[in-house]
């Protein structure tokens, strides 16, 4: 044998022996994949030839405190094609394009898209699937789903919110408690050959859905109606841009009603109220209808004027620095500083006691007291009384008070803010503050959510949020309430009177910025009965024309409110209050 020949064969040898490694190799890996990976590779066959679809769960309604419902759902049909399952487009196409009201050229590009499913259009009435169902096309599938629906349309809009094509909560409640209202989906899975056509009478995996929880609010429609009612009316009546209305338990935080008027519609939150319409100015449909879907009580902040004077008379009859029969007297304005500062009532009040300032809403009276709490004393009640930071309402977007840095507050803040000028605070900071000094004391955290409630199974998730404990004495408060009840009894707040009630508040009429467009918000604080509150509410009138005293336009709003509110809260007439100490305006 020749070297050529021994090579040759060496070569053809090697070659065989890796052949051979190879062939056992491969035959190693196919034995492992058989035996030790079969599960795994079965699962992923089946998955290949698995459709899923989505079955959704329906969302927890929302009711009031009567288990009212005002926030519900309504079957509604989401219609699909799957591309190698359809056995006559044409048909398809032209079925759906007539019972859909959808143009051809959208629907065939769906239909002719070669994917596992093509949605064709969501949220279809239940009547309009049905009938797509009954013509059984092949390729078409017919899914039930759920619709947010409104049975109230505009009723506290901006505080029940609404829900996107996916029904996931936005604004308002639906977002703050997406959480329990959501639910879990559910999935059916049926089978399908290689070329992705269902197999016939294969078995079907079915998860059923879990529908979402209830959500029971604090919110009283028949509450809420009445005080939409007369907030649109004087919202008509005096041109206002717009009017909000607080309607609180002061015991608890409880809210009852939360008014925005003009309200908007929840089932078409995203068609403009009239007169919002873009007239250029670079303001965008996105940005209108942010603006109309905000919350005035809590996202927005304003100098509130007079009504702060509550603050500052507790917080002095707390420190001790007044009494209810220190006298003052008012010449009409007073100077600190380098300013004059004017009372309303140009010729003064001459002399009064600080019982008969606060019923006169004297700016001069309140000035005196700030001056003898002082910067640290004053801004040692603002965080007692929890006015540094938010109530923690259970809403979002909830602002915070826009206040002076204590180190920046001289002689001239301080004057200002002691009758409610030159900072800003929510419609509801100001009520809860107010709520908290006449319920005897103690600090309360407004909600509206009060209970999770699971249909199915009937358990039941507190929301209620814990008290924040005493801000001031029993004392303190009792004071506050007999002040407060002289203020509507013969002072500025009269036009809140009702026969057989005793009725205590506070009126305001605050000046908007820029000071030189002569606008006004004007507002007035009530509640009832005086000497045991058990219910408050604010207004606020927003650039009311004509005449703008909170005394004349907002006070009888309230009045009006607590008219029809109180008898149906079962808050019975007493006889007429005692007019000691009352003095005059």
């Amino acid at each position: 044998m020749n070297r050529n020949q021994t090579h040759h064969r060496g070569r053809t040898v090697f070659l065989c022996a890796a052949l051979c490694l190879c062939m056992a190799g491969l035959a190693g890996r196919l034995f492992f994949l058989m035996i030790y990976r079969a599960d795994y590779y079965s699962e992923m066959a089946e998955d290949l030839h698995q459709r899923e679809r989505t079955i959704k769960a329906a969302r927890g309604r929302i009711l009031d405190r009567n288990g009212v419902v005002i926030a519900d759902n309504r079957t509604v049909c989401t219609i699909s094609v799957v591309h190698n399952q359809i056995q006559d487009p044409e048909e398809v196409i032209r079925v759906l394009c007539e019972e859909l009201e959808l143009d051809e050229e959208t629907v065939r590009k769906k239909v002719e898209t070669y994917s596992a499913r093509e949605i064709i259009k969501t949220n279809v009435d239940k009547e309009k699937g049905d009938a797509i169902r009954v013509r059984r096309l092949a390729g078409v599938k017919v899914d039930e789903d759920y619709k947010r629906y409104y049975p109230y349309d505009s009723l506290a809009s901006r505080v029940l919110g609404f829900t996107g094509g996916d029904n996931q909560g936005i604004i308002g409640l639906e977002v703050q408690y997406e959480k329990y209202l959501k639910g879990t989906d559910g999935t059916i899975l049926t089978l399908s050959d290689a070329a992705g056509v269902e197999i016939e009478n294969a078995a079907e995996d079915r998860v059923e859905p879990v529908a979402g929880k209830d959500l029971i609010t604090s919110l009283d429609v028949n509450i809420q109606k009445y005080a939409e009612q007369a907030a649109t009316q004087v919202m008509e009546q005096k041109n206002a841009l717009s009017v909000s209305v607080i309607v609180m338990n002061p015991e608890n935080g409880e809210i009852l009603a939360m008014v925005n008027v003009p309200e908007f519609n929840l089932n078409d939150p995203f068609t403009l109220l009239p007169g919002m319409q873009a007239e250029g100015g670079g303001v965008s449909g996105q940005d209108l209808l942010n603006q109309m879907w905000r919350n005035k009580c809590i996202n927005d902040t304003y100098e509130p004027g007079s009504t702060f004077k509550i603050i500052t008379a507790a917080a002095g009859l707390e420190a001790g620095v007044v009494g209810l029969e220190d006298t003052f007297s008012c010449p009409g304005f007073c100077i600190v500083g380098d300013r004059k500062i004017r009372c309303h009532k140009v010729g003064g009040h001459g002399f009064e006691t600080f019982l008969q300032g606060m019923m006169n809403s004297c700016n001069p009276v309140l000035i005196d007291v700030g001056q003898r709490l002082g910067v640290d004393q004053y801004y040692q009640y603002f965080a007692q009384f929890g006015l540094l930071g938010k109530t923690g309402i259970d809403l979002p977007g909830e602002a915070a008070t826009i206040m002076h840095r204590k180190e920046n507050m001289g002689p001239v803040e301080l004057a200002t803010v002691s009758f409610g000028q030159s900072f800003q605070i929510t419609p509801l900071q100001l009520i809860t503050t107010a709520a908290s000094i006449v319920n005897g004391g103690v600090r309360v955290t407004p909600h509206i959510g009060l209970r999770a409630v699971d249909r199915e199974t009937g358990g039941i998730r507190s929301l209620e949020p814990d008290s924040q404990g005493r801000i001031l004495s029993e004392e303190t408060s009792r004071e506050m309430q007999f002040i407060l009840e002289q203020v509507v009894a013969e002072g500025s707040g009269k036009n809140a009177r009702i026969e057989g009630y005793r009725i205590g508040g506070k009126t305001a009429t605050s000046e908007k910025l820029p000071r030189s467009r002569k606008k006004y918000i004007s507002s007035f604080l009530g509640f009832a009965p005086a000497d045991d509150p058990q219910v408050i509410a604010l207004i606020t009138i927003d650039e009311p024309e004509g005449v703008y005293y909170g005394g004349t336009i907002a006070a009888p709003v309230i009045g009006d409110i607590f008219e029809n509110i109180l008898p149906y809260l079962g808050i019975e007439k007493t006889a007429a209050i005692s007019e000691e100490h009352s003095g005059e305006p």
